[in-house]
Formats: structure tokens, sequence, C-alpha cells
């Protein structure tokens, strides 16, 4: 049996991460680490991603704070912010170091992998990473040797469009976001788009709790909906998990953040098709 609570995860960054630069005009100051995440939501999995403000290798100490949780997805390429992971193999070496030591870690993600609009125009590269770079990795999580690993990527609702089939297939698992609150009306349609791409390919829902598309308060009428329809694909089985964004923003005083945890705590003992 499986709950619904299992098959949510965290995407867990450092602490005030999301408010470096104002970019995302957030309000407060957050405090909120990745463990106390979960503990927060009341869920047991999270995804552990870098940014500019870090972690660095080596991630002996976060991932030592993780070792309770079931399951942990470290990021082989950290946000696009993490100039260091444009290179060679990114900070996977050091993900399968973590492996070695966590038997919890169960694969690597690659974040902002694709580009945006704005960055294919500027620099006219699609991804971040050649597609034999991905085949390396994929190969090397799939042949470490004390279990198989499993190799993620976030994809935006944006980017399907994109000349990007020679990757999609490399990958074992999807994370699907939705970059800006307004289409989010637009999620069946889109979340239909990807899985004709990916007929065989396990589906995640990239949660928003913040419209950071659009630099401003998510409507709590929005979140509603979203959490709506990722229940529904998640008991009819058409996605296998949703990862929640982010415990960067979990203590600063948002209503979607406060509705989230309302939600889990009323939702998550339903039974879901595994």
């Amino acid at each position: 049996m499986k709950l619904l609570k299992d098959c949510f995860y965290l995407w867990g960054q450092t602490p005030m991460s999301h408010h470096a630069g104002n970019n995302y005009k957030l309000p407060g100051i957050n405090r909120m680490d990745t463990a106390e995440g979960c503990d927060f939501f009341g869920i047991d999995r999270t995804f552990r991603v870098a940014m500019a403000t870090g972690p660095v290798p080596p991630f002996d100490m976060e991932s030592q704070k993780l070792k309770h949780l079931k399951e942990v997805v470290w990021a082989a390429i950290g946000s696009g912010s993490v100039l260091r992971n444009n290179e060679g193999l990114g900070d996977l070496p050091e993900v399968l170091r973590q492996a070695e030591m966590f038997p919890n870690i169960s694969g690597a993600i690659l974040d902002d992998f694709f580009n945006s609009v704005e960055g294919f125009k500027l620099n006219g590269k699609i991804a971040r990473h050649p597609v034999e770079n991905v085949e390396k990795m994929r190969d090397l999580l799939h042949g470490f040797p004390l279990r198989k690993l499993d190799l993620w990527l976030v994809l935006y609702t944006y980017q399907l469009d994109f000349a990007i089939s020679d990757y999609l297939g490399l990958f074992d698992k999807v994370t699907l976001w939705t970059w800006n609150g307004c289409d989010l009306a637009d999620w069946r349609r889109n979340f239909e788009k990807t899985r004709k791409m990916l007929p065989d390919t396990p589906l995640y829902a990239g949660c928003y709790m913040w419209d950071y598309g659009d630099r401003k308060p998510l409507p709590l009428s929005a979140m509603k909906r979203q959490l709506a329809d990722y229940r529904q694909a998640l008991l009819q089985g058409e996605i296998k998990g949703v990862i929640l964004c982010s415990n960067c923003i979990a203590d600063i005083g948002l209503d979607t953040v406060e509705y989230t945890r309302t939600w889990l705590q009323a939702h998550g003992e339903e039974e879901v098709i595994p």
C-alpha cells in the first residue's frame, strides 16, 4: 500500500538562497533548512539542490543532516547559477561519493538543464551539456556498484517545444514544472503533451507555492487548483509524485504554504496507485 504523502518530495535548498539579490521579490527571512522543511510538511523524501549560495562539495555535512529520510536525490547539476556544473560531469562524482556513504541516496537530478528562451537566444545552446555527457552520467548512475541509481530531469512546460528529443530518452524520471503561475490553468494540456513525448517515463509534478516566473505571490485559488489537479493525477496513477518548492519559502508567512501543509494532513493517508 502506498499513501499520498509517500509521493511527496521537498525541493531542498540552502536557506535564503531564494532571497538572494531579491530577484523573486520574496518577503521575510528564511531560516528553515531542508531537513526542517521535510518535518514541517510531514514528508520524508527530498531533493538537495545547489544554488550559487551553496552548498559546494564535499556534501558530507548536508547528507548527514538528511540521513534519517527515506529518500534523497542529490543534484548532479544545480540551478543555472551554479556555473561550476557547466563543465565535465558537474557534481556527479561527489554525488556518487555520497551514495557510497548514505544508502538513502537514490539518484541524481539535473536542474535548469535546458536553457530558458532568453538564454537560448543569447548563446544558441539548448542544454548545459551535450548528449554524450548525459549518457556518461546515466551509465555511471546505472552502473553504481552498490545499487542502481536513477537519473532525473527538471523540465519546464515552456521548454516542451524545444528540440530536446535526443535528450529525453536518457532520463529515468522527469519532473515537470510550471514556471509562471498563470500557466497552471494549462497544466492538464501540458501534462498530456509531455506524456506523448515520454510515454513510458515516470512523471512527477513540480509544485511552486510562489509565482517565481512573475515574481509575485501565487493566488491561493491557483494553489488549491494545483493541488487538486496533482491529487487527481496521483490517484489515477498518471504521475508518480509531487515536489514542493521549497523549504526556502516555507517559513516566510505565505498562505499557500499553510494551505499545502493543512492539505497534506487532510489527504496524506489516502491510498494511491503504486
